[in-house]
């Protein structure tokens, strides 16, 4: 196992005998691959069974999460009337299909040819999207636990709502793009000639010393999950101590009274919609935790993860951080009625005939509305 140059573990895919330290495949932020070698026997890593079973599962999340994205994409651009909550989710969506259209298949088919065959353009430029894609899955899920903040602690800014949001997702989607930007100079391919020709992916060469690697590592996760952890901690706490001092006082809003409140004095779609953020925040950090506290722990304790974390492991954290990305649709799907009416019109639609495709759309626009 070699250190990350993005923020997580590089986990080596394959197993090498002692003195070769070569990653076949890096995982999705697109890892430090070493390329080393010493007076000792060498092997060059092979297509391993966990490598495959990998593969097959990371194709059969990319078909779920294109699926359910691409669903919820269609319900929600179905409603003339776009509520700022669902600008909010198309663009959670638009992060998720990055994820699933560029990190999958990626990771996948390194995985399958075992070194890098696309040339250094290539790999300079998809370690780049790599990183992009999740920077903006994590920055879109703050923006969202940002919103929700704001809506429950000052619920009377909500006419400010919409533009509030629309500067926030362009800053972080502008931050995600800039942070990423390194990826593409400090990777290239670099290739070895012994025991054979294979050519890698990698950041070799691009650091001088070793504290420059690890600064970068840590920024890097602090960035990407860290700071992003700490934000949605924070405001989620405001709202349930929020939520508690509303519930002691037993007496409906008088800034909301046209809207049915719920039992804490707050409306009761506006409550559905945090609870459904709730939600996605909570899969955020379940997915990808266990997978960046391994990483921790290689840069902080390196001896003691030799021989004690199995590759079949990090696989196995690697797939479940994917798995997010499936995650998102479904809880949006399960909290939002419009969309559930939305996707069972678009159902009955493809079985009628032509004549009956008006009556269809005109059943899915009268179920617009704020959520």
């Amino acid at each position: 196992m070699n250190t990350s140059s993005s923020g997580e573990p590089a986990v080596t895919m394959y197993q090498q005998r002692p003195g070769y330290d070569l990653n076949a495949s890096c995982d999705w932020l697109a890892s430090h691959c070493n390329l080393s070698s010493e007076d000792s026997a060498l092997q060059l890593p092979t297509f391993s069974t966990a490598a495959k079973v990998r593969v097959i599962i990371t194709f059969i999340l990319c078909g779920i999460s294109t699926f359910c994205n691409l669903a919820v994409l269609w319900a929600a651009n179905s409603h003339k009337r776009k509520s700022h909550v669902r600008v909010l989710i198309i663009n959670l969506t638009a992060a998720d299909l990055l994820v699933t259209f560029i990190v999958m298949p990626v990771d996948a088919v390194w995985n399958i040819t075992v070194q890098w065959l696309a040339g250094d353009l290539a790999c300079r430029v998809l370690m780049f999207l790599k990183l992009q894609a999740m920077y903006s899955c994590a920055f879109v899920t703050v923006v969202i636990s940002l919103d929700r903040q704001s809506a429950i602690l000052n619920p009377l800014a909500i006419s400010m709502a919409r533009k509030r949001n629309r500067i926030m997702l362009m800053v972080a989607w502008t931050m995600s793009t800039l942070f990423s930007i390194p990826q593409m100079f400090i990777f290239h391919n670099v290739t070895i000639t012994y025991p054979a020709n294979f050519t890698q992916c990698t950041t070799r060469g691009s650091f001088i010393t070793h504290w420059q690697e690890t600064a970068y590592n840590m920024f890097t996760f602090s960035c990407l999950f860290l700071l992003p952890l700490v934000i949605m901690i924070i405001c989620y706490t405001r709202i349930f101590i929020q939520i508690s001092k509303r519930m002691k006082k037993k007496s409906l809003s008088s800034d909301e009274p046209h809207l049915r409140c719920s039992k804490n004095n707050i409306p009761k779609a506006r409550m559905r919609t945090l609870k459904m953020s709730i939600v996605i925040v909570i899969c955020f950090i379940v997915c990808w935790t266990p997978y960046y506290l391994l990483g921790l722990w290689y840069w902080f304790f390196p001896d003691d993860l030799e021989g004690k974390v199995s590759h079949s492991l990090t696989h196995i954290l690697f797939i479940f951080g994917l798995f997010n990305a499936c995650l998102d649709p479904i809880i949006y799907g399960l909290f939002t009625i419009r969309f559930r009416k939305g996707l069972r019109s678009c159902c009955k639609g493809a079985e009628n005939s032509d004549m009956d495709n008006n009556s269809k759309y005109t059943g899915v626009g009268q179920n617009n509305g704020n959520t």
